[in-house]
């Protein structure tokens, strides 16, 4: 009698497939969150959202002021009637990311009706979340948003989650696309947060 050939177990080809459709999945979310980085998309809108980064103090970071300075330039060329700041207060801060931006906002032209701050969100979603519930009881929904290259796929994504319209408007001085050993540590992050913030984040 003929010795049947031996049977390979099923599971290991099974976990192999599944690890690289993860390899392949993580490096098609690299490469949006690249390819997006990229994109230019300012158009008239509602309001102008600056996402905030730290400040020193009182005094924006270099990450902050970039991107102040781009969301002001765009209050100033008629993008948008409101400029939203965002960002809570850090571990050991007398103030907050939001009320820093304010200030600076209001020293480089932009009046104070025009300033709105958003500043208890301690994360990028939480800081969306309460970005869209203030605009949507104003009725705005169609926003710029402002932050460094890296960041805008995920913002993109948790507007819509949380009903706003986004036109994403990287900044172009961003100190961290600027190192490119920076600008990859940041890129790898959000190609996990992204697919993250896709799944889990609801309204």
């Amino acid at each position: 009698m003929t010795a049947s050939p031996p049977r390979h177990p099923v599971w290991p080809r099974a976990i192999l497939a599944l690890l690289v459709v993860a390899l392949l999945a993580w490096l098609a979310s690299a490469a949006a969150v690249v390819v997006v980085s990229r994109r230019e998309g300012a158009r008239p809108a509602d309001a102008i959202v600056v996402l905030g980064a730290a400040q020193y103090d009182g005094r924006p970071s270099p990450v902050l002021r970039a991107r102040l300075d781009h969301g002001v330039d765009l209050f100033h060329q008629g993008t948008a009637p409101l400029l939203m700041l965002t960002g809570g207060r850090g571990l050991g801060d007398t103030t907050t990311e939001a009320a820093v931006g304010a200030r600076y906002a209001e020293r480089h032209g932009v009046p104070v009706p025009a300033v709105l701050v958003e500043d208890a969100g301690r994360t990028t979603s939480e800081s969306m979340h309460a970005v869209a519930t203030l605009l949507r009881a104003r009725g705005a929904t169609r926003v710029v948003l402002v932050s460094d290259p890296f960041h805008m796929l995920r913002l993109g994504i948790l507007a819509r989650r949380f009903g706003l319209t986004p036109y994403l408007s990287p900044t172009p001085t961003s100190r961290i696309a600027a190192n490119p050993a920076e600008e990859l540590k940041y890129v790898l992050s959000e190609s996990v947060k992204v697919p993250l913030a896709f799944i889990l984040e609801r309204e």
